[in-house]
């Protein structure tokens, strides 16, 4: 069997698992699709069909036909000359958050952090540079960083992203940084690779992470891992909160065990 990799995607952020594919099973026009409906982010809320072609690596032509047929689909909308994605799109997350075992089983657990530790409670995986949220527990605070479900934010920024990353082998988490553009968020970022490397160590040798100010001003974030039955790593567990006057150990001996209770308590059904 010949393996198949993603043509546009470095290595270093292929997934561990991902099983090797024949090229007797590969749709290429599937992969062309959603590499379309991925090429629409923040910074390119609406595209014409050359720069979509652009950011996927095709012609104009076929990027056109590919946004015609999502437009016959409904999951874009144009003017005749720019592109833009419809809210048809939620569907394929919404069908992720739905049908997946881990958000579903985790809700309890959550609520019993929310009640223990009185701050909100959040489960997150990895997908590629970022971590996504798929659950959630407790009053919505204002921040500027929206954590609803399905919210994606840079892993190396977060107590949980960064957590996942310090858990990686060696080697991916080395080609991981070597092909990973470091952003500034706020004056606390950590933006120097030999600072990250230092720190993800330091999370990596005491099991758990704290992240403070990186991507919001005067908010931390506290994470352990949750493992499954067999001990692999399947996401993190995180309760975010304001900063005010509490002193960063204060914070994690105040969070950590309930943290590390309920994630335990999870092990087995995960």
């Amino acid at each position: 069997m010949t393996a198949l990799t993603h043509p546009t995607a470095p290595d270093a952020l292929q997934a561990p698992s991902a099983p090797a594919l024949d090229k007797r099973d590969w749709i290429a026009g599937l992969e062309k699709g959603l590499s379309i409906i991925e090429c629409f982010d923040d910074a390119n809320p609406r595209l014409t069909a050359s720069q979509a072609g652009a950011h996927c690596g095709m012609t104009r032509t076929a990027a056109r036909r590919y946004l015609l047929t999502l437009a016959h689909l409904g999951y874009v909308d144009g003017d005749g000359k720019l592109f833009w994605l419809t809210p048809r799109v939620l569907r394929l997350g919404q069908s992720y958050l739905e049908s997946a075992r881990l958000p579903r089983i985790v809700q309890p657990f959550l609520q019993r952090v929310t009640a223990g530790t009185q701050e909100s409670a959040y489960v997150s995986v990895m997908d590629g540079d970022d971590i996504v949220y798929i659950a959630r527990n407790g009053s919505s605070r204002a921040m500027n960083t929206g954590y609803v479900l399905g919210s994606r934010v840079q892993a190396q920024v977060t107590a949980a992203g960064l957590l996942m990353l310090s858990m990686r082998d060696p080697a991916w988490l080395e080609n991981w940084l070597a092909n990973h553009e470091l952003k500034a968020y706020t004056s606390y970022t950590i933006a120097s690779k030999d600072r990250l490397r230092i720190e993800l160590a330091r999370v990596r040798a005491q099991g758990w992470a704290i992240s403070e100010q990186q991507l919001e001003l005067n908010y931390r974030g506290i994470a352990v891992p949750l493992r499954d039955r067999h001990g692999d790593v399947s996401g993190a567990l995180s309760v975010t909160m304001p900063m005010g006057h509490e002193s960063s150990e204060d914070a994690a001996g105040r969070v950590l065990p309930v943290l590390r209770e309920t994630a335990q308590a999870m092990r087995n059904l995960i």
